[in-house]
């Protein structure tokens, strides 16, 4: 006889409900609600994620079939496709964006003594965008062309864990270097980013801060070299120079030292010149914190992949912005069960059991540490393993 909780219940026993409370009356989340609480909302939404539903109708209908079990997966108020529908619209989606920012406070915590692939001790975050199209006539309030709306993600990545500790939603126009500006540097923190986000002055902003930089040189970087460093070409390198800036610009923006260092890539053969205003780490280093951008690359096509981000619920700005809240805080409160549980299978791995067994009533460490590990690692060769 099955006994105890529900699958999606015990997942949501990791969801910090006080803190969610004062997400919800900080910005009056449920003014005038009377039965369809924004826990019900979330806890929809949440399942819709878990489970990859397509739409709304697709929602209330796999929930009504398991109408007897609303009650013990949380959701108290009557589960309808208009009444989510008007929640996701009018409900303020910054609910939704502080709760996945508290999770990711518990998540950092939990991934901070992770190895990511370069010994260092410091704080290391991947700074890139990625772009979502839409239909303009169905998204005028996210024109990117003439013929077409999108939206951009903006991430900061922390790469023990691979935890987005910052994420920023703008329309198609907005260029990436934009974001510079509503970061808050950390002191001592590594910044990885490419050569879209070079902007001499808000890059000059991060070293007065204390933080460090790492980025590839534009072909048209005008610089004159004051010294040579040696380095070690068996491994790649091909110099490792101090450099001060020349252009008219950009050595008004920035008028201190730099550091090039040039690198042949020795699977690609490419050459690849890196610029950082960081010169005590080896500049091997230098060129491995780089090679740890491509994390970012792959959270957002591991998201785009699993989590329901590309097909939205609603048309309105609020609406998307809060489905894209909910994907986070389901991807990252995920990535804390599996920490919590010390689970060795992939997310991606653990996902795909949990689409399969939200109604089931096994405790979930035994449900998941049932993945066959070895077995499944040629199936999910080409999905991305994050927290691996």
């Amino acid at each position: 006889m099955n006994v105890g909780k529900l699958v999606f219940a015990q997942i949501m026993e990791h969801l910090p409900r006080t803190t969610f409370g004062r997400c919800v009356a900080r910005y009056g989340g449920e003014h005038k609600v009377k039965t369809f609480s924004c826990l019900d909302q979330y806890l929809c939404m949440a399942f819709a994620q878990l489970t990859y539903r397509e739409s709304l109708r697709d929602i209330e209908a796999c929930l009504r079939a398991q109408e007897g079990k609303l009650y013990h997966m949380g959701i108290c108020g009557n589960v309808a496709r208009n009444t989510l529908a008007n929640a996701n619209a009018v409900r303020d989606w910054r609910v939704y964006a502080d709760l996945a920012h508290s999770l990711i406070g518990i998540a950092r915590r939990l991934y901070a003594g992770d190895p990511f692939g370069v010994d260092l001790k410091e704080t290391v975050y991947a700074l890139d965008a990625s772009t979502i199209d839409l239909c303009l006539s169905v998204f005028p309030w996210a024109p990117f062309r003439s013929t077409k709306a999108a939206i951009k993600l903006h991430t900061l990545l922390d790469l023990r864990g691979n935890i987005p500790t910052f994420l920023h939603i703008s329309d198609g126009k907005l260029h990436d270097v934009n974001v510079l500006d509503l970061l808050v540097p950390e002191p001592g923190a590594f910044y990885v980013m490419d050569r879209g986000y070079i902007d001499f002055k808000r890059l000059h902003r991060l070293h007065e801060t204390g933080s460090f930089f790492v980025t590839r040189a534009k072909s048209n970087l005008k610089a004159q070299r004051r010294y040579s460093h040696p380095v070690d070409r068996s491994t790649g390198l091909i110099c490792d120079q101090t450099i001060v800036l020349t252009g008219f610009y950009s050595r008004q923006y920035f008028d201190t030292p730099l550091r090039r260092i040039k690198f042949k890539d020795p699977t690609t053969a490419k050459r690849l010149v890196f610029l950082t205003n960081n010169f005590a780490l080896p500049a091997i280093t230098i060129a491995d914190l780089y090679r740890c951008r491509r994390q970012v690359e792959l959270f957002f096509k591991w998201v785009k992949q699993h989590l329901r981000i590309k097909v939205f619920f609603g048309t309105s700005e609020n609406a998307v912005k809060t489905q894209i809240w909910i994907a986070v805080s389901v991807y990252v409160l995920v990535a804390i069960v599996k920490k919590r549980l010390n689970l060795p299978a992939s997310l991606y791995q653990i996902l795909q059991i949990l689409s399969l067994t939200m109604f089931e009533r096994m405790p979930l460490n035994q449900l998941l540490s049932k993945i066959n590990v070895a077995s499944a690692i040629e199936e999910s060769a080409n999905q991305l393993n994050l927290f691996d």
